[in-house]
């Protein structure tokens, strides 16, 4: 019997245990990604007031890039207010800005552009059934409730 407690006193241990490193692990994280955010506005203030000639795939370049930082904290925010739980449409909206900026920066092979458009049509696809099919999942049956 003894060991049966502490069987069960250890299956709810190591969870906790490993939910705190990856909360611990996630504000780091954010912490980390907040400081580029601000470093890239900086460095976006800087090429919109530079005296030099602007490369416009560069300045879109880095405003999606800005957005990618922007994207990943609020996915990181929305983990902790949806308790412990990764949006599905955040991975979603961060593949569709990547490739969006993968195109403006690499858009000389017209069929790996083709390609990209591609994959972000799957994505907004992903994205709408997503959204039509409901949020409530069905609860799942206990062993007591058989």
């Amino acid at each position: 019997m003894q060991k049966m407690k502490k069987m069960v006193t250890m299956q709810k241990m190591i969870p906790q245990f490993l939910q705190t490193v990856l909360n611990i692990s996630l504000i780091m994280l954010a912490i980390l990604l907040s400081v580029m955010l601000v470093m890239e506005l900086i460095e976006f203030l800087q090429m919109l007031f530079s005296a030099t000639e602007r490369d416009y795939k560069y300045f879109l370049a880095n405003i999606l890039i800005f957005f990618l930082y922007f994207e990943f904290i609020t996915m990181i925010i929305k983990y902790f207010k949806e308790e412990y739980h990764f949006p599905l449409r955040y991975f979603i909206y961060i593949g569709i800005t990547a490739m969006v900026r993968l195109i403006i920066v690499e858009h000389e092979n017209a069929f790996n552009t083709l390609l990209f458009s591609l994959v972000i049509l799957v994505l907004i696809i992903g994205y709408y059934i997503i959204n039509i099919t409901p949020r409530e999942r069905p609860q799942r049956l206990h062993k007591s409730d058989e």
